[in-house]
């Protein structure tokens, strides 16, 4: 992957690719909203003290997808997969937006865990791992989730404090994080049970399996492929040092 250069979407297709996508949008609002209106409607009129769950449980997914999507878009990066349509620093910046994305979503999920009556929760409760009065193991998943994603979020900002060393360690936690917030919402969720959820965990899942497994191999390729150049070196001087051309020399 190291020859991938930026090369960019044919700009002749700009015009078409944005109709399309707005086709698409169109598509999707028009043939979903009427019937969304008239179900959040018949919600608030019939019963409107169940908004707050009702929302607890949109914002718990929207941070789940925001938060595979950076996770996703880091594993491309890692692989230079998208060198090829954008440059580096634009991908770079999405990946962070949507890691903020997803902690920002998250939050609003706990507060709204605070606002609902249907199992009442305390601060503590929100904040502490393991008080939580329903499913208290598996919430306290999502909250160390919760908190090992706010960690790699942060790293971004002070990135250039710590090192890129560093950074990269920290990111790290983003496989843990991502672990727990699926096991939060399996073991946890209300909607678990529906073929929608679990299809979205298990393809969330296989996604980030098939590219991380994707990464690994690139890298341990690249790590035998350098290895066996030096060995190649080594042999065709006959096991000797070569010794540096005197510029080499001087440079060191």
């Amino acid at each position: 992957m190291a020859g991938v250069r930026y090369r960019g979407l044919d700009p002749r297709t700009e015009l078409t690719r944005w109709g399309l996508a707005a086709v698409a949008v169109g598509i999707v609002m028009g043939a979903t909203g009427p019937g969304a209106v008239r179900g959040f409607t018949t919600v608030l009129e019939t019963n409107g003290a169940s908004l707050p769950w009702l929302f607890e449980r949109l914002f718990a997914f929207l941070a789940y997808l925001a938060t595979t999507g950076s996770v996703v878009y880091g594993l491309l990066l890692s692989t230079k997969l998208l060198d090829a349509i954008a440059h580096r620093p634009i991908n770079f910046a999405l990946h962070q937006d949507l890691a903020a994305i997803g902690l920002g979503l998250a939050g609003i999920h706990g507060v709204l865990l605070g606002l609902d009556r249907t199992i009442p929760f305390s601060l503590a409760q929100i904040l502490v791992p393991g008080l939580s009065p329903h499913a208290p193991l598996a919430v306290g998943v999502g909250q160390v989730a919760l908190y090992l994603m706010a960690i790699v979020t942060a790293s971004f900002y002070v990135r250039r404090h710590i090192g890129q060393r560093a950074w990269r360690t920290l990111h790290y936690l983003t496989f843990l994080a991502f672990l727990g917030a699926t096991v939060h919402g399996i073991a946890s969720g209300t909607d678990s049970a529906a073929g929608w959820a679990r299809g979205l965990y298990l393809g969330s899942t296989a996604i980030v399996v098939f590219l991380l497994t994707y990464r690994i191999v690139v890298s341990l390729a690249g790590r035998l492929a350098r290895s066996g150049d030096g060995r190649s070196l080594d042999a065709g001087s006959g096991g000797r040092r070569l010794s540096p051309m005197p510029s080499e020399a001087k440079a060191a």
